[in-house]
């Protein structure tokens, strides 16, 4: 049962990184499962007070991946279009096999998004920088989180004091 364990969470670390870009996956709560999973194993137990601080960073981190895009739109002009553009570009993006999809596609999204909104080139392209800044911006934070959340998984699982079997 420990292996398995150990082997979820694992999964879930690796998920929540990848949660970093992808839209429908919450990236540092799911790291932060991982974490949680490898609480229940007998050798790497983790505190009630490690477990709850780090499960409200990642929840506050949750909560600004909503509100960072929306203020970087905001703060450039950007419309709900433009978020929506962002986010289907990056899906897109991370589809397409094309080189730095991963960037394009979320700055080609709002843009198309922006000229949906609004037929005006040069509004549309500055409303399409502040959501993508703001897009980008929101994943970086939560990558961060997801990487600093698998280094303290592998922490705690060096820390491991008992059986695998």
């Amino acid at each position: 049962m420990e292996i398995f364990l150990v082997i979820l969470g694992i999964l879930l670390m690796i998920l929540g990184i990848l949660g970093s870009f992808l839209p429908i996956i919450p990236g540092p709560l799911t790291s932060w499962i991982g974490l949680l999973v490898l609480h229940y194993t007998k050798g790497a137990q983790l505190s009630s007070t490690f477990l709850i601080a780090t499960l409200i960073i990642a929840v506050i981190i949750y909560v600004l991946d909503y509100i960072i895009p929306a203020l970087g739109t905001k703060r450039f002009g950007g419309s709900k279009e433009g978020m929506i553009g962002t986010t289907l570009g990056l899906v897109v993006g991370l589809i397409a096999p094309i080189p730095f999809g991963i960037i394009i596609g979320p700055f080609i999204g709002a843009l198309v998004g922006e000229m949906i909104h609004r037929n005006d080139i040069n509004k549309a392209t500055k409303a399409a920088f502040g959501s993508f800044l703001g897009f980008i911006a929101s994943t970086f934070l939560k990558f961060i989180v997801a990487i600093i959340y698998f280094g303290l998984f592998i922490a705690k699982l060096s820390e491991h004091n008992s059986s695998w079997f």
